[in-house]
């Protein structure tokens, strides 16, 4: 059964701005694992996060940090959650992620379904 779906679409070059602009940003929005990843990665990271935000129903009350995206080399991206994020899917039953993020001519671009 599908609980959610989210999109979410980053204009990578605007998002650098962003981040250059406010130094710990980068630290609010990303884990150690994602922070040194190049410009289009980090904005197809920020629009995952904001994609499973938008399929738990974008309650205000969760941390970006509680969610991480991983590369996978030979798959589909993986989702980490834990804390206020887990704590969101559980509430509504999530039990798997179907993540796909894309980056090309300076966008980057997330699509998730939640899945129970």
């Amino acid at each position: 059964m599908i609980i959610g779906v989210g999109i979410d679409v980053v204009d990578v070059a605007r998002f650098m701005a962003t981040l250059e602009r406010t130094p710990r940003l980068r630290e609010k929005l990303f884990t150690e694992a994602e922070c040194d990843l190049p410009a289009s990665s980090l904005a197809a990271r920020f629009a995952a996060k904001e994609a499973i935000a938008k399929a738990l129903g974008a309650p205000g009350t969760m941390h970006w940090h509680d969610a991480t995206v991983h590369r996978v080399v030979g798959g589909p991206p993986e989702v980490e959650l834990r804390g206020t994020v887990q704590a969101r899917a559980d509430e509504l039953g999530v039990r798997h992620w179907h993540l796909s993020i894309s980056h090309d001519a300076g966008i980057s671009s997330a699509m998730v379904v939640a899945e129970g």
